[in-house]
């Protein structure tokens, strides 16, 4: 699959409620085996995408529980795992380990603002003793603009240092490539991962690991031909039309706000609308904006 201990292309899979506000297994489940029949190398649940923090840790534990029950392998799976009590944050990861999944992705104490890198380490480190399983393989989760906490270059060469084999790697979605090839650069052998589609083949270019991407609910299959076919002699005019396709999509997807867009996306192409359900604070698209996402949709289709 790739030369980094997590590499490849996940989705970060967006999760079905139910019209009371519950994981609607039956529907994400089929999903997520679809999105790996398309093409995805493993599924990353449980993110921003998948609206983790909507849910309670008895949720989130039994999506995993039932994803693997469902037939998908624990290897193919990075569940999210961060909450804002690091004791909560263990409990997750302890029980997504003892599962057998490829990796965790876990953002930085994400509740305190103006955080120095000192106790951004403190907190990672907390968690990885805390679990204290050798198996523990996480991803870093580098989502600013959101969590409004930034993972320091400093902290995840700290954490290198004193973890090895432990911390693997780093999903970046800042959308700043400067900021990826940096880190490609300054830690060999970290895999570094996009968290925005339109930077996958720049950065496999740069040495990157490949991506964890809300499109790839849409295009797993597209992003898989770039990720196979980036580097293959006589192929550079495909992969680079493929990869602007995949922009139009993920443009398509910040039409709107863009979980709910993704959601409603998913819910044309699987042809269910459970998929339109969204969790407060988020809200669902109006129909006049399903009707205008889904007429995009068939557009881009017959491209």
């Amino acid at each position: 699959m790739s030369d980094f201990e997590i590499g490849g292309v996940f989705c970060a899979a967006t999760t079905a409620v139910t019209t009371d506000g519950r994981p609607d297994f039956r529907l994400f489940i089929d999903h997520c085996r679809q999105l790996l029949d398309e093409g995805c190398h493993g599924i990353a649940l449980l993110g921003t995408t998948g609206e983790a923090n909507s849910f309670g840790l008895k949720d989130r534990m039994e999506i995993l529980d039932r994803a693997t029950a469902g037939g998908i392998r624990p290897e193919q799976l990075l569940p999210g795992t961060a909450q804002s009590a690091v004791a909560d944050t263990i409990e997750l990861t302890r029980h997504a380990v003892r599962a057998g999944v490829r990796g965790v992705v876990m953002l930085p104490p994400f509740y305190y603002k103006g955080v120095s890198a000192e106790g951004i380490y403190r907190a990672y480190a907390r968690i990885i003793d805390g679990v204290g399983d050798d198996r523990l393989r996480m991803v870093l989760y580098h989502i600013p603009q959101v969590s409004g906490v930034a993972i320091p270059h400093e902290v995840i060469g700290r954490l290198r240092e004193n973890f090895p084999g432990i911390v693997v790697g780093i999903k970046d979605s800042s959308g700043d490539l400067e900021n990826m090839k940096a880190m490609v650069k300054a830690f060999p052998g970290f895999g570094v991962l996009a968290g925005a589609d339109p930077l996958l083949l720049p950065l496999l270019e740069a040495g990157g690991a490949g991506c964890i991407t809300a499109s790839s609910n849409l295009v797993a299959g597209d992003l898989r031909f770039v990720f196979d076919n980036w580097n293959v002699a006589g192929r550079g005019a495909e992969v680079k039309a493929i990869q602007e396709k995949i922009v139009a999509w993920r443009e398509l997807t910040n039409a709107y706000v863009q979980l709910p867009t993704v959601k409603a996306m998913v819910a044309r192409r699987r042809g269910d609308n459970g998929w339109l359900r969204v969790n407060p604070p988020l809200v669902e698209l109006t129909d006049a904006e399903c009707e205008a996402v889904w007429a995009r949709m068939a557009e881009l289709e017959q491209a």
